[in-house]
């Protein structure tokens, strides 16, 4: 079987997902978007072999901001630049936050086959070696024990999140809640373009506290 769907508890004290179309102050969206619960389930496991889609989301707590002043660096360094001194690009920015939020996160472990994937990446790999199963067990136990490459994080590195691997979970209700979320970030296409890759959009909807998220070939993504 080369799909297999897990679920993961996400939990945080405070959680900023940017809406990209706010430039100056950060404003989050309402709840987790499809690709930062991507980067989640990555946190914990990713190989070229395999690729996470984010297939449901459940809202567990009522929906909570709150306002902070942060230090951010104005500028970005160019190519030109070697360096750039904080202290002359320090700028204090107010940005509107998510407060103690809790999510169920559904996602398919996708397999892609040794001969569909780049030649730079089949160098080094034993078709032997590569089944569906093996990277399953591998993600399995990384996630039963709470192990990690990197800290996984709600949008903003500064706000760390825990996570709970829930085995068999059935599909349940969030919080007792609808609500049109409007246009919201679902991914980068980084199929399109690996060193620019162009934003991906779809309407979100929240029913009974749930997001159902399309899948990335549907007529439902926005590009």
């Amino acid at each position: 079987m080369d799909r297999k769907t897990y679920c993961l508890e996400i939990r945080g004290d405070y959680a900023c997902f940017t809406r990209p179309e706010l430039k100056v102050e950060r404003v989050s969206y309402d709840v987790i978007t499809p690709s930062a619960a991507r980067n989640i389930f990555q946190a914990i496991f990713w190989k070229p072999a395999i690729q996470w889609h984010i297939k449901r989301i459940e809202i567990l707590n009522p929906i909570k901001r709150c306002s902070i002043r942060r230090n951010e660096v104005g500028k970005t360094m160019s190519f030109k630049s070697k360096h750039v001194f904080i202290e002359e690009a320090r700028q204090q920015r107010t940005a509107y936050i998510l407060q103690d939020v809790a999510y169920r996160i559904f996602a398919e472990m996708e397999f892609i086959p040794l001969d569909q994937r780049p030649a730079e990446q089949r160098e080094h790999e034993h078709p032997e070696a590569e089944t569906p199963r093996k990277y399953q067990e591998i993600f399995e136990r990384r996630a039963s024990t709470g192990q990690c490459f990197t800290q996984p994080y709600l949008g903003c590195r500064e706000f760390s999140c825990s996570f709970e691997f829930i085995p068999n979970a059935p599909e349940g209700m969030g919080i007792a809640e609808n609500r049109d979320l409007g246009i919201m970030l679902y991914d980068m296409d980084f199929e399109a373009n690996p060193s620019c890759p162009p934003p991906l959009f779809f309407h979100a909807h929240m029913e009974h506290g749930v997001i159902i998220v399309p899948d990335k070939n549907s007529e439902a993504i926005l590009r």
